[in-house]
């Protein structure tokens, strides 16, 4: 059924044309949006589609968005305009308020619900790509034009990101401050930086934690995580023609693109891309021609390329300077493919080791494991460390992580049976899988470890 304006949604509808004529010096009025219907009826334009609501008019449907871009442009005498509203709620509402009609194409709960978030996301996304504008930084335009609409309050975020330092990462993480420091300069200097190491060293922690520390802020919106897989692919990631709801394919903007929109559109603060398990995924593929623009020095408009995908009118793309990407290598699993050599002048390195040492002691001695567990663990796994070094058929990046031993039991009168269970459950299947021609080292070791 066509959804009626409400009386909220009249008054929200009047206060936003007034303020739309105090502030452009313009009225937006019905004779307005039916001319616009009258020409994109004659004109027949390919107008970008709506993904959830459709302003009906005498039969026909239209985007309700695109309708009223068009007749502010009419009031304007400007055929380059912005229409400054969000898509969803904001537009809809103010067509509503002139009596039109907006249906929704599929179910909502409620207006200003996640499906406004749902649409103005696609209007964003179809700016950065299919839009016919000649200003590179149409990715910066995207959102400073569309501003997102207001969460419900069940979605609210309760309080601000809490703030994050050094002396927050230095609590948490399994390396020493020079290893802290050192990451985060080779981060500044090439923009672009892998954790790699065996698994269990906790990579992906770490990695969040520098993300963290270069945001000054545990700030979940500048923040993006992607996990690479066998079947991920440049349609994922940068662009890809996926169907619509209607049945027809379109150009659908990618991880990558859309968060180098909010990035290009808040320039004077850091976003991060974080990428794990980077080699478990075919990355030649997945970053195309884009691998170009992660170049420290290739950031910016004068770098910008354009996307095979993208039509030849749409803007050039670019990957803005306040973009960080860190990502998380596994070195153990050797059915993965190695990084080739272009990649891997683009990014700096870290090691990121087993820590059997005094960090590990100290988590175990503040959740009161009792001490000769502790030393147990630490000696006992170190040794195990060294012999899977020295053994030519695994080597160092086989080495076992301290992750397995990051979360003791709240009960330390459990931590004997907690520490059995590791070994039994996870540690001795692992060590099996090594040893599988050498089944007699394996429980050799899982004995030396019980």
């Amino acid at each position: 059924m066509p959804e009626r304006p409400s009386q909220n949604d009249q008054q929200f509808s009047n206060s936003t044309i007034k303020q739309l004529n105090q502030q452009q010096g313009v009225f937006l009025t019905r004779s307005l949006v039916l001319r616009a219907l009258r020409q994109i009826d004659r004109a027949r334009p390919a107008l970008p589609p709506g993904t959830v609501y459709e302003l009906l008019y005498r039969g026909r449907r239209y985007p309700p968005r695109a309708v009223a871009e068009w007749a502010y442009r009419l009031a304007r005498h400007d055929a380059a305009a912005r229409w400054p509203f969000a898509a969803g709620q904001p537009t809809n509402a103010l067509l509503e308020a002139l009596d039109f009609t907006i249906s929704t194409r599929r179910p909502v709960l409620s207006p200003g619900s996640a499906a406004d978030a749902a649409e103005t996301e696609h209007q964003a996304a179809e700016d950065l790509y299919v839009r016919p504008t000649g200003a590179i930084s149409a990715a910066a335009e995207a959102l400073a034009t569309y501003p997102r609409p207001a969460r419900s309050p069940a979605l609210a975020p309760a309080a601000p990101p809490l703030p994050y330092t050094r002396a927050d990462a230095l609590r948490e993480v399994f390396i020493t401050a020079d290893e802290l420091d050192a990451a985060l300069a080779g981060l500044h200097r090439r923009r672009n930086l892998l954790l790699q190491g065996p698994p269990g060293t906790g990579k992906t922690y770490l990695a969040r934690r520098l993300a963290w520390l270069l945001l000054e802020a545990q700030d979940a919106a500048r923040l993006e995580l992607v996990q690479f897989h066998p079947s991920y692919g440049y349609e994922d990631f940068v662009a890809g023609f996926r169907p619509g709801s209607d049945g027809q394919f379109r150009l659908v903007p990618g991880v990558l693109p859309l968060l180098c929109a909010r990035a290009a559109a808040d320039p004077q603060r850091p976003y991060v891309l974080l990428i794990d398990e980077l080699n478990r995924g075919p990355v030649a593929r997945i970053f195309g021609e884009l691998l170009l623009l992660f170049e420290a020095d290739k950031r910016g408009p004068a770098h910008a390329l354009r996307l095979p995908y993208a039509p030849p009118e749409a803007p050039l793309f670019f990957v803005p300077a306040n973009l960080y990407v860190i990502g998380t290598l596994n070195l153990a699993d050797r059915a993965l493919a190695p990084l080739d050599y272009a990649l891997r002048r683009r990014f700096a390195f870290v090691d990121v080791r087993p820590q059997f040492g005094p960090p590990l002691r100290c988590l175990l001695a503040a959740h009161a494991v009792p001490p000769a567990l502790s030393e147990r663990i630490v000696t006992r796994f170190a040794a195990l460390n060294q012999t899977i070094a020295d053994d030519p058929a695994l080597g160092p990046e086989f080495a076992l992580g301290h992750s397995y031993f990051c979360q003791p039991p709240a009960n330390p009168a459990e931590a004997v049976a907690w520490y059995q269970l590791i070994i039994d459950q996870e540690i001795s299947p692992l060590l099996h899988d090594y040893w599988r021609d050498e089944p007699a080292t394996a429980a050799a070791q899982v004995r030396l470890l019980s």
